[in-house]
């Protein structure tokens, strides 16, 4: 018979915690959903007219951007406008924005501007995207 050891809530002695576990809940997906200020608007980065000079105004206004420095939400699907050949991905670790960064989150995007901006014009979709 197996005994099973009781989880304790903390780990280490107080003193070394910081030490020994810096970023203990970096990356996990509790509480509360990221709040909307941890993205902006594409219309109001010059870069991203540069970028999709296809895309109207009202485009550009609903496309949304992750801010930089803003941790990107585990398994939550992502494309990076500075490398879109390199298509959708999904995050499966810890990985915060730079700078320069341009991510926009799927689960912000209408799909039918997700599409265009993955090079998928006129693209309807299929029992295996659902």
């Amino acid at each position: 018979m197996t005994r099973h050891q009781a989880e304790t809530p903390n780990k280490h002695p107080a003193e070394y915690e910081s030490d020994l576990n810096p970023n203990a809940m970096a990356g996990q997906n509790i509480g509360a959903p990221s709040p909307a200020d941890d993205t902006m608007m594409a219309f109001d980065l010059k870069e991203i007219h540069v970028l999709l000079p296809e895309l109207s105004s009202d485009e550009l206004k609903a496309l949304r951007v992750v801010r930089p420095g803003r941790r990107l939400e585990q398994n939550a699907t992502y494309l990076d406008l500075n490398d879109r050949e390199r298509g959708e991905f999904t995050v499966t670790g810890e990985k915060v924005t730079k700078p320069d960064d341009l991510i926009v989150p799927k689960k912000h995007t209408d799909y039918e501007l997700w599409n265009r901006l993955r090079g998928l014009h006129g693209a309807r979709r299929t029992g295996s995207e659902r």
